[in-house]
């Protein structure tokens, strides 16, 4: 199974590349952790911040992949705790398919992501910095498939 985590934004801080290719580097060959970023739309004094939610969502949605299941990442989706997470990802295991994971920009992800989706993941009730949910994601889902595969970086 692929993991692909599509994410709004582009050009990020040295400390997120290297924070994510930490944990993307650790993901066994059988199941890899692939990123796409997707331009975010120019916003300005006047923009048209309606417009550019559909654009992103029109570029985030051309880039998954036929068939996958797609997951998005909302502050109003359900809570997993890590067991839950593994659990999840056993079953997308399961499932057959590959998964693709959707982070939005500034104002969230555009409503056709959000029905599009199979299941919809809250990390917390904070609204996160779209940059740092791309390293908590990865961890999260290194530490997810390391207790579903009894390797020591997950420790009760």
């Amino acid at each position: 199974m692929k993991i692909q985590l599509i994410a709004v934004g582009t050009k990020m801080p040295a400390w997120v590349e290297t924070g994510f290719k930490e944990y993307q580097r650790r993901f066994p060959k059988d199941m890899p952790l692939d990123l796409i970023e997707i331009s975010a739309g120019k916003r300005g004094k006047n923009a048209d911040i309606k417009r550019i939610l559909q654009q992103e969502g029109e570029k985030t949605l051309a880039a998954i992949p036929k068939g996958n299941r797609i997951v998005t990442l909302e502050v109003t989706g359900k809570p997993w705790d890590t067991h839950q997470l593994a659990t999840n990802m056993e079953k997308w295991q399961l499932d057959g398919r590959d998964v693709s994971l959707l982070i939005g920009g500034p104002e969230g992800l555009a409503p056709e992501c959000i029905a599009a989706s199979e299941q919809k993941w809250s990390l917390s009730n904070l609204t996160l910095p779209h940059p740092l949910v791309r390293i908590v994601v990865a961890e999260s889902l290194y530490r997810g498939w390391s207790l579903n595969n009894n390797h020591p970086y997950h420790r009760e």
